[in-house]
């Protein structure tokens, strides 16, 4: 017995891969310092890149961020197309690494892990991003085309900005 044909168009849609970005960046800090920064919502805009027009929408969050922790925000990914993107902080261990994950938003799958490794030169931050880009095989061929190049944008503009912020 064969799916109904709404069925069959769904489990199209759903096709696509899960692509994995890793980041790494040396601070000149100590890892006291850069998970004071890292850890306070408050922060991300400082290290999102002014074209995505980031503004978090949550009401009275805490200053430190917490394993559950529900952050609200809207983002524009692309020029004209703003985006409301939910994400929870899933684990938290407090100054070597925690872990987002995207509730809703504009991914089929976003999960991101970043960590903090104390080196003789301050903190080696590596980023690991798991995503998976909506619409099956037209998101995989938007992915190959803009999504992947923005997310190495993003993370290029978290990189100088990072590199400004603890530079004193």
């Amino acid at each position: 017995m064969s799916a109904p044909l709404g069925q069959k168009w769904l489990m199209l849609f759903n096709l696509g891969r899960v692509s994995q970005l890793y980041f790494e960046q040396s601070v000149p800090a100590s890892v006291d310092d850069v998970w004071e920064f890292i850890s306070s919502p408050k922060n991300l805009k400082l290290i999102t890149p002014p074209y995505m027009n980031f503004e978090i929408t949550s009401k009275d969050l805490p200053e430190k961020m917490y394993q559950g922790m529900i952050i609200v925000y809207r983002v524009s990914p692309l020029p004209f197309f703003r985006v409301q993107w939910v994400t929870e902080i899933t684990v938290v261990k407090e100054k070597e690494y925690f872990v987002d994950e995207q509730k809703s938003g504009p991914y089929s799958f976003w999960h991101h892990q970043h960590f903090l490794l104390k080196t003789k030169e301050g903190v080696l931050m590596k980023d690991i991003v798991s995503y998976k880009p909506p619409f099956g095989f037209l998101g995989e061929i938007a992915n190959s085309l803009f999504i992947k190049k923005n997310i190495l944008r993003i993370f290029s503009f978290r990189k100088s900005a990072l590199e400004k912020i603890f530079s004193n």
